[in-house]
């Protein structure tokens, strides 16, 4: 039996704290050509996750709060915002789920944040997900700026 505790919770956001991409998952499928993909992601403010899309192979993605707060955001092909929600456990809102083809990110918004993530499988880096050209790369310098940007589109103040 594998266990998702308070332990399991805080070891996983310390490390996302100590990484230099703010933010660290914890795999429990235990091979990357698993059917399906399941997941702890411990997500910090500040960290840019690229927005992108699963495609070829199509994969579902969900997001289950455990922890914290987050914003999942959905856009059309041109980069404009067409559904989002804020995820909370202390708002009564617990998940989201992700069609294939559709470009999605999502942003920490509280210190501490842990989405329990499952995803069609196989994982493979060369076709696991389709990144956004409109939207700047990780690492870029307008990361930062372009977070704030959908924060500020989705009327969220922080």
């Amino acid at each position: 039996m594998k266990l998702i505790n308070n332990q399991l919770l805080e070891d996983v956001v310390s490390q996302a704290r100590l990484s230099s991409r703010k933010r660290k998952n914890y795999n429990f499928h235990e091979r990357l050509d698993a059917n399906v993909q399941r997941m702890l992601n411990a997500i910090e403010p500040g960290t840019y996750i690229h927005p992108h899309k699963h495609e070829n192979p199509d994969k579902v993605e969900a997001f289950l709060i455990l922890k914290g707060k987050a914003l999942v955001v959905e856009f059309d092909n041109f980069g404009k915002i067409t559904s989002y929600c804020i995820v909370s456990p202390a708002d009564g809102v617990y998940g989201s789920e992700i069609a294939p083809r559709t470009w999605h990110c999502i942003i920490s918004l509280e210190q501490g944040t842990v989405v329990y993530e499952v995803k069609d499988g196989p994982y493979s880096p060369i076709n696991d997900k389709d990144f956004a050209e409109w939207a700047p790369k990780e690492g870029d310098a307008g990361c930062d700026k372009y977070i704030q940007s959908i924060l500020q589109r989705c009327e969220i103040v922080q």
